[in-house]
């Protein structure tokens, strides 16, 4: 298990550069008031120094930090802009936990298989069952009549089966925070910055 406890992504949503600079001083903020945390992903976006998305790692929980931040700034893009209120959105990150495949984390069982064997079909266990226990996943392998020659294809199995459950946990996790980045409230702030040099306004 690692340090961190969650993961937050800061979004721009479909919102102009002033929404992904937000972003880029949220993150900056947000990394010196909880020291340890740490930046595992930034989207770059239209300006240097300005993110679409960054994804942060933090050792405690932060999920009071979810929801919509508001920047009340004039805009340094462009000044005369009328506009001086600019959204992020502050979701928790979906993170696919995989499966470790290690042999301590696999119990092994034998039984009397079908088939192909010979003599020793149906009078010895020559079957090998191998098991993840922390997950259940299970691969077996009855192709010869040995125990020890089926305990490596039952193995290779099983790790073949946890590395594609692993890659489709990892697809789910990442369709699901590509879903978050768009999903932005414009009101109802959980916190408010204002100006270029990013002050806290209020807190939750």
């Amino acid at each position: 298990m690692t340090r961190e406890s969650m993961v937050l992504q800061l979004s721009s949503g479909s919102g102009p550069a002033e929404c992904e600079l937000a972003v880029a001083k949220l993150a900056a903020s947000l990394c010196a008031e909880f020291p340890g945390c740490r930046i595992d992903r930034k989207t770059p976006g239209q300006k240097l120094g300005c993110y679409r998305s960054v994804q942060i790692a933090f050792i405690s929980d932060v999920s009071f930090l979810g929801g919509s931040v508001q920047w009340i700034c004039q805009s340094p893009f462009r000044p005369s802009h009328r506009r001086k209120n600019w959204f992020v959105d502050v979701s928790v990150c979906q993170v696919a936990a995989p499966a470790a495949y290690a042999l301590a984390d696999v119990r092994l069982e034998t039984f009397r298989s079908g088939g192909k064997g010979g003599q020793h079909v149906n009078k010895v266990e020559t079957g090998v069952r191998a098991v993840h226990v922390s997950t259940g996943a299970a691969a077996v392998s009855t192709t010869t009549r040995s125990q020890q020659e089926n305990k490596n294809p039952a193995l290779e199995r099983l790790n073949a089966q946890l590395a594609k459950q692993n890659a489709g946990l990892v697809q789910d996790a990442g369709a699901h925070n590509r879903m978050e980045h768009y999903r932005i409230q414009r009101g109802n702030p959980v916190r408010v910055y204002r100006g270029m040099d990013f002050k806290l306004d209020t807190k939750p």
